[in-house]
């Protein structure tokens, strides 16, 4: 049995909804014998993934969904990795929806396991490259360290529809090939938030397509392997430096003070590197103007550091703020005016703190009738 899917509208085209729902139905198909049914299919955005300014709800922004008065495509993102997490709690939905828990329960390791792996081949599909892998990760997992899987593993499956799709799908996802083994790596323990500190996230208002950007960044790579292999694993020992800085602050002392130091060198050091592959792919990862923000957000008492989050460019910064220091960042946001220079691209306009936070529990089922306003 094989899926096709398609769009029945130009206009409602949506690339993730439609990968995912192709991926998870093939799944479906090929695990069990019971006929998929109709659905009715409600997709809700949490507010912190989209900016506010062209929003009918503006007058009440703390409602957890909006109408933003815009179609998807002009809906301005705040860099949170949306797309990731819907393709992980759409699959994860339409899994539950047609699967009864004996066949996969998604709260087991197993069934996490099987979710994410699904999901990462779904949301590489619709994106057209290999990424990360890491915000699939998180959406599953909560807050973690992770190590992507090599690419080679998604090289034979082929297109959704394609002769034996569903099958191949359901190798890959059960990891039943003993030759084309998942080899990420994904440690919970690893990852720690030191007591006293808070992950402050920051919408700027100003989007920029994280596909297009590491395209061109995966370019320069290709066409400058030396430089740019010694450039990653630089980086990649900052990014090793931080998760075990930050871990021993975590379980370092439970009274006094803390010192943040240390990791606020290791935040510049990983900072500037960003920088450099910035210039030398001339790529916007960390735009003149992200660093103003940054820079000054950093002057402020209690800030150990930031950085732009992600793919980079003119949408979002994090922050590791000391939670004493968070209503001062806040007065400091209200009042911001960035200082945009012609050629510097996009000037920044509000800067909003997003109420999201740094969490380990990662995929969780919720109760239906919270969303019972949304879905009637």
């Amino acid at each position: 049995m094989g899926v096709l899917g398609h769009s029945t509208s130009a206009q409602s085209q949506n690339k993730f909804v439609e990968t995912a729902l192709a991926y998870a139905l093939s799944y479906v198909s090929a695990v069990s014998n019971s006929k998929i049914g109709s659905a009715s299919i409600t997709i809700l955005a949490d507010t912190d993934y989209y900016s506010h300014h062209r929003s009918k709800d503006c007058t009440n922004p703390t409602r957890r969904f909006v109408d933003f008065n815009v179609s998807l495509t002009e809906a301005h993102k705040t860099g949170l990795g949306s797309s990731a997490a819907l393709v992980t709690a759409f699959t994860a939905a339409v899994l539950g929806h047609y699967l009864d828990a004996n066949r996969l329960a998604l709260e087991s390791d197993l069934g996490r396991r099987r979710l994410h792996n699904l999901a990462q081949t779904a949301h590489c599909a619709a994106q057209g490259k290999v990424g990360s892998g890491f915000d699939i990760a998180a959406a599953v997992y909560g807050s973690c360290v992770y190590r992507r899987f090599s690419p080679s593993i998604l090289e034979a499956l082929g297109e959704v529809g394609s002769f034996g799709f569903s099958e191949g799908l359901k190798a890959l996802v059960e990891d039943l090939d003993p030759s084309n083994k998942w080899n990420m790596q994904i440690d919970k323990a690893a990852a720690g938030l030191p007591r006293g500190l808070r992950l402050i996230m920051c919408d700027v208002d100003c989007g920029s397509e994280s596909v297009g950007m590491a395209k061109k960044v995966l370019a320069w790579r290709e066409e400058n392997r030396e430089e740019a292999a010694l450039l990653w694993a630089t980086l990649q020992r900052g990014n090793e430096d931080l998760a075990r800085e930050l871990l021993q602050l975590a379980q370092g002392p439970t009274t006094g003070p803390q010192d943040y130091n240390n990791l606020s060198v290791t935040i510049s050091t990983i900072r500037s590197l960003i920088r450099e592959m910035s210039a030398k792919a001339e790529v916007p990862i960390e735009p003149r103007v992200q660093t103003d923000l940054l820079d000054a957000c950093c002057r402020i008492g209690g800030v150990v550091g930031g950085v732009v989050p992600g793919a980079g460019g003119f949408d979002a910064i994090a922050l590791l703020v000391e939670e004493t220091a968070v209503p001062a960042l806040q007065r400091f946001l209200d009042t911001y005016q960035a200082i945009g220079n012609e050629g510097d691209g996009p000037v920044i306009g509000r800067v909003r703190l997003l109420s999201v936070k740094q969490d380990f529990e990662g995929l969780k089922v919720e109760d239906p009738n919270v969303y019972a306003d949304w879905t009637r």
